[in-house]
Order: C-alpha cells, then structure tokens, then sequence
C-alpha cells in the first residue's frame, strides 16, 4: 500500500517547512535552510520550488505577497501538524538510539 503523501517529509521539507514558520520568499528560504544547517542540507531553486507548489496544493503553506516573480510563502496549521508530527517522530528515533545504544540524554 502506498504511503499517504507527506506523511513524512525528507530533511529538504523538513527545513523549507521549518524557514516557512516566518514569511519567506524562495530566494531567503534557500539561504536560510543552508544558515540554519551549517552548509549541511542545501535546497536547489528546481528542487525548492516544486515542493513550495506542492505545499500551497495540499495546503500547507499559503502564499502571503506577489511581487514581479518573487512570491512570499507562510505556514498554515496543516503545515505546522505536518512539521510538529515529522518532529516527533525524529525525537521518538533518537529516544531509541539512545534507549538501544545505553546512552544518556544530550
């Protein structure tokens, strides 16, 4: 059986979604997940902006301004359940690591 889509987002969504906690447009979102991340996740304009449109579709984001070409985007609550579920679920991992692994809470 399929998984139902976005039920769990890549580290890319993950961060776009996070940047979009704030009105951001594409340009700053790009600039922000590479800040925020040390360098470590990156997000193409291609990669980035088909996922900001599939987003706005499942409503999970809504677009705020309309400037020329540039377009500024914003969480909804579908977008921050989304975000806060794919949360817990990393904090519900490392619990496990940590439970497996012997080790004590950072």
């Amino acid at each position: 059986m399929p998984r139902a889509k976005f039920q769990t987002l890549t580290e890319q969504m993950y961060y776009i979604l996070l940047c979009l906690n704030e009105e951001c447009c594409g340009m700053d979102i790009m600039d922000a997940v590479s800040a925020m991340t040390d360098g470590r996740v990156r997000v193409g304009a291609g990669t980035l902006y088909h996922l900001l449109e599939e987003f706005a579709q499942a409503g999970m984001i809504r677009q705020t301004r309309a400037e020329g070409r540039r377009r500024s985007y914003v969480l909804t609550e579908k977008g921050k359940e989304a975000l806060r579920a794919e949360y817990e679920s990393l904090c519900a991992r490392a619990a496990d690591y940590r439970r497996v692994f012997r080790e004590e809470e950072p």
